[in-house]
């Protein structure tokens, strides 16, 4: 399922979104104008530049599976092992960020 023990594929994503796994929580780590662009259906935005102090409340006994996206990957991995640094251990990044997710998963959701 993981590519390494931080990140998901696209396709587990998919997978885990089929089985109507209701312990997922999807958070979309881009600023605003991205956000506005595209987005995974039913994600959550929280911006890298807002992401401490937005999740500075958060309870780490959240076990909620979450799955962190950006563009291709890097920012929503440095938000991963944030918050892997914060006790959320089922915290991942996902692989290839949103433009992976239009090219194999969902090509109707615009790449740039």
């Amino acid at each position: 399922m993981l590519k390494n023990e931080m990140e998901i594929s696209v396709t587990d994503l998919m997978r885990l979104l089929k089985a109507h796994e209701g312990t997922l929580q999807i958070i979309d780590c881009r600023e605003e104008e991205e956000w506005q662009h595209c987005r995974i259906e039913g994600s959550q935005l929280i911006p890298l530049s807002q992401f401490a102090q937005e999740t500075a409340a958060w309870d780490c006994s959240d076990k909620r599976k979450k799955i962190i996206y950006c563009h291709h990957g890097m920012r929503s991995l440095q938000v991963t092992k944030f918050l892997r640094n914060r006790g959320f251990e089922n915290t991942f990044s996902l692989t290839g960020g949103i433009d992976a997710w239009s090219v194999q998963i969902n090509p109707k959701i615009p790449r740039y």
